[in-house]
Order: structure tokens, then C-alpha cells, then sequence
């Protein structure tokens, strides 16, 4: 499948591509189980296909509706979105974090995610983008319709300009490794719960799996399945006290297909099982 990330901003920019509609997820409370949920805004596209997506409005309303080609989710910094992956579809994901901005294009073919392309850019510069940021949140806080909204859309369509203005200028960096190694972090974190493997991460990122390994022990002193173990388990420990799941379907929710290796990766680490770990810190909540 060959898209140009490029290519794709232009024709929303130049209205080649019109956004049927424009939804915001503005909500950090209350996440299902699934959901994605991190603390830097993010822009969602369907460019083909349809997405049933979940997401929460400022009022605290739980939407879901189906989003087809064109439509657009804006998440604001700590809000979530949920999608619900059933029939075929092609998403971009632009996710404007403190120091670049990280651009993914993912096709779902139906059993699983298939990666299309990975751009990340570095935010330096004039902070066009971090204004045009600020005013979408202060609109997004009050309580009126957004999807009419003309200040909104010419808003979201200035973000992705300056975001197709970021991809063309060529912006020196004190470390194009340690960008990289944050690129790839940050996708990890975002997405750990899917099947994400080193060929998967060598393939998005264009770069091959051994250096991709050398990559983490290099700038994150870490070897990439053991920062990938630790992302999941992090997840697992709040899943063990906040859900009333046993330990199988915590396994698979936090990323791990094997329940018996996550049992085993889970007492290395914290020297207890995970059903030794949820009593205990329930019986803590009782003592209190």
C-alpha cells in the first residue's frame, strides 16, 4: 500500500480531501478498559474505510459512532479514544507531543495492523503549533457545538499545515539517535497493548531490527523487550486493582499473549503473583 504521509496533509490542506466531519475527545476520566489515553494531544483520520471509535466529551458523555473517510477525531492531551477494530480500514495518527511531532500511517486489513509509514519530526522553532494548540483547547472547554464550528475546523486545518510545514524544513538536531529513540518510546507507549514486535517497530520506523535493539540499549541503557515488558506490566498493576479481571484476560488486555509468561515476568519483577499482588493491595484498601 503506498501513501504518502506528505501527500495525505496536502489534500486536507488544499481541500482536495474535505473533513466530513471534525469530533473532539475531551475527557480524561473514566477509560475503558482498551483505550488510548496519553498526555499530548492527538489528531485521528480515516482515509479509508470506516472506524467505530469510543471516545468522552467535556461533559462526560461516552460517544460511539462509526467514522468513515475523512472524518476526523481530535483528542486533547490526556483524553481517550477507543476504536474498535472489525472491518478493514486505513488511519493516519498524528500525535503532537512537548519536542516533535510523531506521524503514523496504519492500515487495519481486518486480523491485524499492518504499518504503512512513520514520520517524526522535531518541534523547534517558532511554537505555531503549541498556540494553535492552546486556542483549540480553551474552544474545546465550552460548552457549545464544535462540529459547526468555523474557527475550529480553520484551527484544526492551520495544525496540519504547520505540521506539513514542520515535514519540508529540515531542522538540525544536537541527535537525530536520541529523536529517533524518543519517536519509537512514544509509539510504544501509545500503542502496547497491540502486537508490536521488532520487525513490526524495524518496518514502521525504517530501520532494521538490530539497530533498532542497539538503538535502546544505546540511549535508553534498556533492551527493547524489557522496556516493552515494563510498559505492560505498569498497565497490568492497574488493571489488577481497579478491574475485576482474572488473570488471563490482564494478560492479553496489557499486550502479553502468554498468561504463564506474564505470570512469570510478573513475580520476577515484583517478587509476587499477580492475584498475590491485587489481594494485597486490596487488603491494604481495607486497613485504610
Amino acid at each position: 500500500m503506498e501513501i504518502s504521509i506528505e501527500e495525505v496533509l496536502k489534500q486536507f490542506i488544499n481541500n482536495d480531501k474535505n473533513n466530513n466531519h471534525i469530533y473532539f475527545a475531551n475527557n480524561s476520566t473514566n477509560a475503558p478498559l482498551l483505550a488510548y489515553q496519553v498526555n499530548f494531544p492527538r489528531i485521528e483520520i480515516i482515509l479509508e474505510g470506516k472506524q467505530q471509535m469510543q471516545w468522552e466529551d467535556n461533559e462526560g458523555k461516552v460517544i460511539e459512532k462509526t467514522l468513515t473517510a475523512n472524518d476526523l477525531l481530535y483528542i486533547s492531551a490526556q483524553s481517550w479514544n477507543k476504536p474498535i477494530w472489525t472491518t478493514p480500514t486505513t488511519l493516519l495518527s498524528i500525535l503532537f507531543g512537548k519536542q516533535q511531532i510523531g506521524i503514523s500511517l496504519l492500515h487495519w486489513d481486518g486480523t491485524q495492523l499492518i504499518p504503512c509509514g512513520q514520520v517524526n519530526k522535531p518541534r523547534r522553532g517558532p511554537r505555531v503549533g503549541t498556540f494553535i494548540i492552546q486556542a483549540l483547547t480553551e474552544i474545546t472547554w465550552q460548552n457549545q457545538s464544535l462540529e459547526q464550528n468555523k474557527t475550529v475546523y480553520f484551527l484544526i486545518q492551520s495544525l496540519l499545515s504547520n505540521t506539513l510545514d514542520l515535514l519540508n524544513v529540515d531542522i538540525e538536531t544536537s541527535s537525530k539517535t536520541a529523536s529517533l529513540f524518543v519517536a519509537i518510546r512514544q509509539y510504544i507507549d501509545t500503542h502496547f497493548r497491540e502486537d508490536i514486535t521488532r520487525d513490526f517497530l524495524a518496518n514502521m520506523f525504517y530501520i532494521s531490527p538490530n539497530y533498532l535493539s542497539h538503538l535502546f540499549q544505546r540511549e535508553g541503557k534498556i533492551g527493547l523487550n524489557e522496556y516493552l515488558n515494563h510498559i505492560r506490566l505498569e498497565y497490568a498493576k492497574s488493571l489488577l486493582k481497579d478491574y475485576d479481571l482474572n488473570v488471563k484476560e490482564v494478560a492479553i488486555t496489557s499486550g502479553f499473549k502468554d498468561s504463564n509468561y506474564f505470570c512469570r515476568i510478573f513475580k520476577k519483577k515484583t517478587e509476587r503473583t499477580p492475584t498475590e499482588y491485587r489481594r494485597q493491595y486490596h487488603s491494604k484498601l481495607i486497613l485504610k
